[in-house]
């Protein structure tokens, strides 16, 4: 079974919480036995899977495989071309590892999404701007430290896709189990 989930901002990508209060996977009524399928830090949202195939983190998240992943960072400031182009061009270090190339550009129209609660920071002298990244690795909080690294922090960031596989529609908080078809489109690029 695969469950593809939307993690909502400020929770645990694990069962059991670390610190008392702490929002976790628990809190969603997941079937018995799932396991999350990667992570995603407890400030960033999107989409998650779950499954309890033996080896099916390894088969779609281990380097060898190359996966795709999408994601939407919010960026403090107006990202132009020449950030963009640095993400795209890969050899940006981060905690002592150069990035690979990579997908990216800017969302324009900007992607509508559901409010954040809380809500992101507001400045009004300082826009925003959305960029797409599209990833074949993913170290802790790499989206952030690249798009930091080009001089535009991330200030909102949601995984938008899996391989072919889209969060679409489903809301904040929401799970459902994936039909054989949508799971093949996780090993698609």
């Amino acid at each position: 079974m695969v469950i593809a989930f939307h993690k909502p901002y400020g929770v645990l990508c694990q069962f059991t919480p670390d610190q008392p209060g702490q929002r976790t996977l628990a809190d969603f009524g997941f079937p018995a036995g799932v396991y999350p399928v990667g992570r995603l830090d407890m400030d960033s949202e999107g989409l998650l899977l779950l499954s309890d195939e033996a080896g099916f983190n390894h088969r779609l998240l281990h380097p060898s495989a190359a996966h795709g992943r999408a994601y939407w960072a919010q960026v403090e400031g107006l990202a132009d071309e020449q950030a963009l182009q640095r993400l795209r061009s890969g050899g940006i270090e981060i905690q002592n590892y150069r990035t690979l190339p990579c997908g990216a550009r800017l969302l324009q129209p900007e992607p509508q999404v559901a409010e954040r609660n809380p809500p992101v920071r507001f400045r009004k002298l300082i826009p925003t701007s959305w960029i797409e990244l599209r990833l074949t690795e993913g170290k802790n909080r790499q989206v952030r430290r690249m798009t930091a690294a080009v001089g535009y922090p991330t200030l909102r960031l949601i995984r938008a896709a899996i391989g072919r596989f889209e969060l679409g529609q489903l809301g904040q908080g929401e799970w459902k189990k994936l039909e054989a078809a949508q799971i093949e489109m996780l090993w698609r690029d």
